[in-house]
Formats: C-alpha cells, sequence, structure tokens
C-alpha cells in the first residue's frame, strides 16, 4: 500500500483564510455541481464563523467538518464533511467533499474518504454512510466507489444547482462491524 499523500483534521480558526482562498479559487468550478453559495461565504469572516460553527456542531454530534490537507506542504486542498447524523436505530450520515480543482485525478479525495469512513465507523460508530453525486460528475462517483461505497439507486430531482432540480446517484458503504 502506498503512503498516504494527505490527512484530514477538523479546522480550526487559523485555517479560515487559506480556506477563503481555497474556496475563491474554486468558486466557478464547485458550483458546477454543487448549490450555489452566497457572497458573504467566501470573507475570512465568515469562514471563521463556519470554523466555530462546526467544533459546536461536533460536541453536539450533529455534524463532523474536517480539511483535507496534502502532506507534502501541508497545504489545504479541500474539506469533508459529515452531515445529516441520525443516531438511534440509523446510525446513518452523508458525506459531502470538494476538492480543489488543481489536485483532481489523483487519488487524493478517494484516500481522504477512507480516512473519513474509517473515523466515521471506528469514533463515532456510524452503521451506515451515504454519499450523492451529479450523474454529470462521473468523477465524484468513481472516488464514492473508488472509496468502497456502493450504487443505490437515483434521487430524482433532488438537489437545486444553478437554478435546476437534478437528479443525483446515490451511494452507500456499510459498516462491517457487527458491533455496534
Amino acid at each position: 500500500m502506498s503512503e498516504q499523500q494527505v490527512y484530514v483534521r477538523f479546522p480550526e480558526e487559523a485555517d479560515a483564510e487559506e480556506m477563503t482562498a481555497m474556496y475563491k479559487r474554486n468558486r466557478e468550478f464547485f458550483e458546477k455541481f454543487s448549490p450555489s453559495n452566497s457572497e458573504e461565504f467566501y470573507t475570512v469572516e465568515h469562514q471563521l464563523q463556519l470554523i466555530i460553527k462546526s467544533k459546536a456542531d461536533r460536541e453536539a454530534d450533529r455534524k463532523f467538518d474536517f480539511l483535507i490537507f496534502q502532506k507534502e506542504d501541508d497545504r489545504i486542498i479541500g474539506s469533508i464533511g459529515l452531515s445529516f447524523v441520525v443516531r438511534g436505530p440509523l446510525q446513518n450520515c452523508m458525506v459531502g467533499y470538494n476538492l480543489d480543482q488543481a489536485y483532481n485525478g489523483k487519488g487524493y479525495m478517494t484516500e481522504a474518504i477512507k480516512q473519513i469512513v474509517r473515523y466515521a465507523f471506528e469514533e463515532l460508530k456510524f452503521h451506515r454512510i451515504t454519499g450523492e453525486a451529479s450523474p454529470r460528475n462521473p468523477g465524484s462517483i468513481r472516488v464514492l466507489e473508488n472509496a468502497g461505497f456502493h450504487r443505490e439507486g437515483i434521487s430524482q430531482s433532488n438537489v437545486k444547482i444553478n437554478g435546476t432540480w437534478e437528479d443525483h446517484q446515490v451511494l452507500a458503504i456499510i459498516n462491517p462491524s457487527v458491533d455496534i
């Protein structure tokens, strides 16, 4: 197995400026497949507030946000999160992610998702994680499949992107542990 080229960690307040720059640099690219963000989203102040909120969300077991770093230079190259947390008999969540366009196609996101899945199953004790990707974005579907997710079906007309309701491929991975 090759040595890891990326690592993930929770965002810290000191990351706000670099996060903002990464989102600004990739705004057009990210908005091809994701709902648009407000102008405010692209400010350091807003990113700082999101980082502060992410800590509260994590402590309340609501949502778990992470940043993806390239190991060789500790540069932020993306973000990944576990949201829509449901406990009780379901024990599931949804993974969402984005990666700086300059780093696409190198296996970094697959590696980051595998790290998050391991954390979600071993530390957070989730039973199931879903992910969704636009059929117009086959690379994102491939990333999830390469990380061990299986296709489950199409959610029709479920996300509004650039004014149009779009279908999404639903994929999932199940915790192999029977002890949770």
